[in-house]
């Protein structure tokens, strides 16, 4: 399979990993990550993921049928180095894999390849496309 080619991440969906990690605080926050046009921008939260204050449980057989470039998850302590669990987390979900911490800024993070090697992640800029959902009810529609 050829590595995925990834530039970096957005800086709202790193924004929202904070948030996200900052609003479950003191239980861990994870989620799965999927990359458009060489960028991370997504968060995937599975159904099923469970968490406590040591540990979050993401059940991967929930995945749909689609890829994903690694994970992202919370480290309350802030801590921001993988556990054991975490380096077998990593090794099935992809080469880039975020933990943050506290005090959940755009410094308090660290990525991590599948092996758990630390490697840099540039937060960048980037526009989104409003996806145009329609809000009215024309009746017609449910």
């Amino acid at each position: 399979m050829k590595p995925r080619t990834v530039r970096g991440i957005a800086r709202d969906t790193l924004r929202f990993i904070l948030e996200a990690s900052r609003s479950s605080s003191p239980m861990e926050f994870a989620g799965l990550l999927q990359v458009d046009e060489e960028v991370i921008t997504e968060v995937l939260i599975l159904p099923g993921t469970e968490s406590s204050r040591m540990s979050a449980l993401v059940r991967l057989y929930m995945l749909p049928n689609m890829s994903v470039a690694g994970s992202a998850h919370s480290h309350p302590s802030g801590d921001l180095r993988p556990s054991e669990q975490d380096l077998i987390f990593f090794s099935r979900t992809g080469d880039f894999n975020i933990i943050v911490g506290p005090p959940f800024d755009e410094q308090s993070f660290a990525c991590y390849d599948s092996a758990g090697r630390m490697r840099d992640l540039e937060i960048l800029d980037v526009n989104f496309e409003d996806e145009g959902f329609d809000d009215e009810y024309d009746g017609d529609r449910l």
